[in-house]
C-alpha cells in the first residue's frame, strides 16, 4: 500500500482546508488511518486517527473540536477537514497507515509524502 497526500495550501486563519489521502492498493480492515504533521523546527505531533473498518476516532487536543478525520471505503481514501485554523497549525501534514490505533507514530508503518499548509494571520 502507498499513501499519497494532497489538498494543502494556503488559507487564512479562520477558515478551513480538506486533506485527502489516497490509497493505492489495499488496505485491510485492520489497519488505522492516522494524521501527523510537524511544523518548522518542531517534531512531528499526531493529530488524528481513525480505524478502517469502523467509525472510530481519536483526536489530539489541539484538533478536538476543529479538525474532522474521516473516510470512504469506496475510494480508499481518508480526509482530514480543518476548521476554524490557526497559524499554530502551519506544518506538513502526513498521513499514515498502523495496525493499532494509536497516536504513537512509531506505530505506523506507511507514510505518505506530505502537504503542506500554511496559515496566514
Amino acid at each position: 500500500v502507498q499513501l499519497q497526500a494532497s489538498g494543502g495550501g494556503l488559507v487564512q486563519a479562520g477558515g478551513s482546508l480538506r486533506l485527502s489521502c489516497a490509497a493505492s492498493g489495499r488496505i485491510y480492515s485492520s489497519y488505522v488511518m492516522g494524521w501527523f504533521r510537524q511544523a518548522p523546527g518542531k517534531e512531528r505531533e499526531f493529530v488524528a486517527a481513525m480505524r478502517w473498518s469502523r467509525n472510530s476516532t481519536k483526536y489530539a487536543d489541539s484538533a478536538n473540536g476543529r479538525f474532522i478525520i474521516s473516510k470512504n471505503n469506496a475510494k480508499n481514501t481518508a480526509y482530514l477537514q480543518l476548521n476554524s485554523v490557526k497559524p499554530e497549525d502551519t506544518a506538513v501534514y502526513f498521513c499514515a497507515a498502523s495496525t493499532q490505533f494509536t497516536a504513537q507514530s512509531s506505530e505506523y508503518f506507511i507514510w505518505g509524502q506530505g502537504t503542506l499548509v500554511t496559515v496566514s494571520s
